[in-house]
């Protein structure tokens, strides 16, 4: 079964050219696969429109996040620096944060993509289990914040 797509959702990403809200829909629903009841939550950012995705309603304790920018969508890793990269798929040279580049190549289809997706989701799992006190997932959206300025489209 899958999520619907929040009208708050829908809204941010018509300021996107329709490829871009289609692949981010697309990583969407690849990630909420992998993580069913994953709370979403919205950021309508100053540079970017991302999701981030967590078993809590604490960025924080995200696991994962999907980032539309004007020219294409980034999946990261919130502690993709600690997770198995065998292909060399994930970018980035953060302590933390790792990401991939989300194009018209099919990569969120890779088996190894999806490797890191679901070793991504065990390490959520993980933080929950770590933070009792936490406010479990409702496998909710959420919009978290809206940026009043943007320089994203």
């Amino acid at each position: 079964m899958t999520r619907a797509v929040s009208k708050s959702l829908h809204q941010f990403l018509s300021a996107y050219a329709p490829e871009i809200a289609d692949l981010y829909l697309k990583t969407r629903q690849t990630v909420l696969a992998k993580a069913p009841h994953a709370n979403e939550l919205i950021y309508d950012a100053y540079n970017a429109l991302s999701c981030v995705y967590s078993f809590t309603e604490n960025m924080k304790q995200g696991f994962i996040h999907i980032a539309a920018y004007p020219n294409h969508v980034n999946l990261g890793f919130n502690q993709g620096a600690s997770l198995e990269d065998p292909d060399s798929l994930l970018l980035g040279h953060g302590s933390h944060i790792r990401h991939i580049k989300i194009g018209h190549g099919g990569v969120i289809h890779r088996n190894a993509t999806l490797t890191l997706i679901e070793s991504a989701v065990m390490q959520g799992k993980r933080m929950q289990a770590a933070n009792p006190g936490a406010t479990p997932s409702l496998s909710a959206t959420l919009v978290k914040s809206v940026s009043e300025n943007k320089r994203r489209p």
